[in-house]
């Protein structure tokens, strides 16, 4: 007879046999997912992340994206990884709409998926073709690092206030005309 007391002792013979299985064996995304999935609930997310080796923070992604329905998820990890499809599916929930864009997205390289996904975030009713234009630009921009003498230092402050711009404003608007002209 299945009394409360012995369903606990199933559920944590069930959560060590999990743990057990995860250490021996490289599980794949989804089957990982599960088993997070079923030892946050069996154990608490603490308790899960610990006995799985990670940190909640990456428990708590695979539990994002247990959310993400299967016609995302076949995408990963193949196509997409399993980020990067929680993170469609967090900006676009309609699932048709998200797979039409996760097969826009797949031919993307993974930096430029990247910026893409941001910007998607961002304005999710933007079309696939300013995201992607968004995107490229946001690759483009570089942070550069330059060390000036003091005079050059004092020029460029004293320009920035004169213009009531900050510092590094101003030594972009200056370095973006030289460049222009060029």
């Amino acid at each position: 007879m299945l009394t409360n007391s012995t369903k606990y002792d199933l559920d944590n013979a069930k959560a060590a046999s999990v743990v057990e299985n995860l250490h021996r064996n490289k599980m794949n995304t989804k089957d990982m997912t599960a088993a997070c999935v079923f030892l946050s609930e069996s154990v608490g997310k603490a308790k899960a992340a610990k006995s799985l080796g990670m940190s909640q923070q990456t428990l708590k992604k695979y539990l994002g994206f247990a959310a993400v329905p299967d016609k995302l998820k076949q995408y990963v990890p193949k196509e997409l990884s399993r980020d990067d499809a929680t993170k469609l599916y967090q900006c676009i929930p309609s699932v048709p709409k998200a797979v039409k864009i996760a097969e826009k997205i797949i031919l993307l390289d993974q930096k430029l998926r990247k910026k893409y996904l941001y910007h998607l975030a961002k304005s999710p009713k933007s079309s696939h073709i300013k995201l992607l234009k968004k995107a490229k630009a946001g690759l483009l921009q570089q942070r550069v690092t330059l060390e000036l003498n003091k005079g050059n230092a004092r020029k460029l402050r004293s320009l920035a206030v004169k213009n009531d711009l900050e510092v590094t404003e101003m030594a972009d608007k200056i370095l973006s005309s030289y460049l222009k002209r060029r």
